[in-house]
């Protein structure tokens, strides 16, 4: 059995130690804290957590799970690297399958969750980076818009798949890539839009419309990595010439 623990700063009392440093890996992952592409190093995780090598694995397959992490032959596990073909192949994942929770959603939608749902935009325009204009709100879980909308779906394949299969890894490339002016306003109100139709039970519209949302947030991420790479390749070229 998993040790319990209950350290200093832990908000979830009672979880086990390898949940505990999942937890904090994850976060460290997408947050950017730990680089897309580096190599984990299991020595070094073990000392900076204080941990046995056990609950790390235990921990280290979870986060390959989540695909956060790959396992390359002979090198060991890496995090995953941000590139434009992966974030084309999952983005074309979510406006497939999200515009299908939305479709579902619009039929199983309650009064309840649906005032649920404004109350969680509420707190979203209320948030201080997104009233100065800096990003969109980035809390997960019950405090993410499309995580309810996935969970009212009823389908507990597409929930799988969603809020755990690609979830951490859609945040990653979001966390990273979304600093863009004016997009935290504009996929305010595509939310706001969609929200309208859940309410009005229109499941096509509303299908339609998070599909619409999806593909403007991979365009606008696409434009975030093609500039990242271009101003990597410049910085190159520059050293190459000795500017």
């Amino acid at each position: 059995m998993s040790e319990l623990i209950s350290l200093p700063g832990n908000d979830r009392e009672g979880e086990t130690l390898s949940e505990h440093v999942f937890r904090k890996i994850q976060s460290a992952i997408v947050q950017g804290e730990i680089a897309p592409g580096s190599k984990i190093s299991e020595p070094e995780l073990a000392r900076t957590y204080g941990i046995s090598r056990g609950p790390l694995r235990e921990a280290i397959h979870r986060l390959e799970g989540q695909n956060l992490l790959v396992r390359v032959p002979h090198v060991g596990a890496r995090v995953v690297s941000l590139t434009l073909e992966g974030l084309v192949e999952l983005f074309q994942i979510r406006e497939s399958l999200e515009g299908m929770a939305c479709r579902l959603a619009a039929q199983r939608m309650s009064r309840a969750e649906l005032d649920e749902l404004r109350r969680v935009l509420d707190t979203h325009e209320k948030d201080e980076a997104f009233q100065a204009g800096r990003g969109y709100y980035q809390q997960e879980g019950d405090y993410d818009f499309h995580y309810k909308i996935i969970q009212a779906s009823g389908n507990q394949i597409l929930t799988r798949i969603l809020c755990g299969e690609l979830y951490q890894l859609a945040r990653m490339y979001r966390i990273q890539y979304s600093a863009t002016p004016h997009r935290p306003r504009q996929a305010f109100a595509e939310h706001h839009r969609i929200l309208d139709a859940l309410a009005d039970g229109d499941g096509e519209l509303a299908d339609l419309l998070m599909r619409r949302h999806i593909g403007a947030s991979r365009r606008n991420i696409e434009h975030q990595i093609a500039q990242a790479q271009a101003g990597g390749a410049g910085k190159r070229a520059g050293q190459a010439s000795g500017a």
